[in-house]
């Protein structure tokens, strides 16, 4: 129930400019949001570079209404590829395509893929294609799979707690998509969604085996014990696996797991989100761990 109250309070533009004007909120924001600006996510980027840790850079933003709206985000994630070649540091970025216009027109939101896409590949780098609520789920994969082919530093994500997903790994598998494996993160339907913790865990192991099993890139992004000892063991009981595989955490979250999973040899990459729209990410970030709420409540307490 806590977490739908969250989910719910997320999505209410009054409470959200209502906090956006407190201080204090923003100070607690900053233990999972980077800051405001570039330079602040940059300054981030290049601390968890220093300790070993990859990053993925996630602006902030969520889904516009008009072209010309589409059009400046497209610009702005251009602009992020471009610094962060000539920062040198490592990191890919991660966008939603309804940021840049998936809402409007699929048509225009190709061609702003495609833009980011071509901005990504001319400084080596990788777009990571975020998945949304369940409407978004079926275009955002097929404007994947139509340019994955072309552009092959495109990743997509599923998310375990949907019905649908063992039918969308399996087909991202066999094209050896690079595939970020999460529990999911908004309100859904019982017929669309599994309701219960277990059945999403349940899930999410039976899709690891899947995509462990296949020639995919991997991100495991979990920041579950449970799961992550999970991936470890069908990693050691798959032998003859070649593609990477990476655990992904939000940052903020599980510091010292991320440390440790450094420590002892794992791939770790931090997602680092920044941006003025945090409150929606902070909220959805409530409703998946307790444990964030409890950090938030202490700060608020001055603990």
């Amino acid at each position: 129930m806590l977490r739908g109250i969250l989910l719910y309070l997320s999505e209410q533009k009054r409470l959200q400019n209502f906090i956006l004007r407190r201080r204090l909120a923003q100070r607690v924001a900053r233990r999972f949001v980077a800051g405001e600006t570039l330079d602040e996510a940059i300054a981030v980027t290049r601390d968890l570079n220093s300790r070993g840790m990859d990053v993925t850079l996630d602006h902030l933003g969520e889904s516009v209404e008009r072209e010309d709206q589409a059009i400046m985000a497209t610009d702005d994630y251009i602009a992020i590829l471009d610094r962060v070649a000539e920062e040198g540091v490592r990191t890919g970025i991660s966008i939603k395509l309804t940021q840049i216009g998936l809402a409007i027109d699929q048509g225009l939101c190709r061609d702003n893929l495609k833009r980011i896409a071509e901005a990504a590949r001319r400084d080596d780098n990788f777009v990571r294609i975020d998945m949304e609520a369940s409407e978004y789920v079926e275009s955002t994969l097929t404007l994947f799979h139509e340019l994955h082919q072309e552009y092959g530093n495109l990743g997509a994500v599923i998310q375990s707690y949907l019905r649908r997903s063992e039918r969308d790994v399996r087909k991202l598998a066999a094209s050896a998509a690079s595939v970020r494996l999460c529990k999911g993160a908004y309100q859904e339907p019982e017929k669309i969604a599994f309701q219960k913790k277990s059945e999403v865990d349940e899930n999410y192991v039976h899709l690891l085996r899947i995509l462990i099993n296949s020639g995919s890139p991997l991100a495991v992004a979990t920041h579950d014990s449970r799961m992550i000892e999970s991936a470890k063991q069908l990693m050691r009981d798959t032998s003859n696996r070649d593609a990477p595989v990476e655990f992904q955490m939000l940052y903020g979250v599980r510091r010292d797991l991320q440390a440790l999973l450094v420590e002892k040899g794992y791939r770790m990459r931090v997602y680092v989100p920044y941006g003025t729209e945090w409150y929606p990410y902070f909220m959805r970030r409530m409703a998946e761990r307790p444990a964030n709420l409890l950090f938030v409540l202490r700060a608020l307490g001055g603990k």
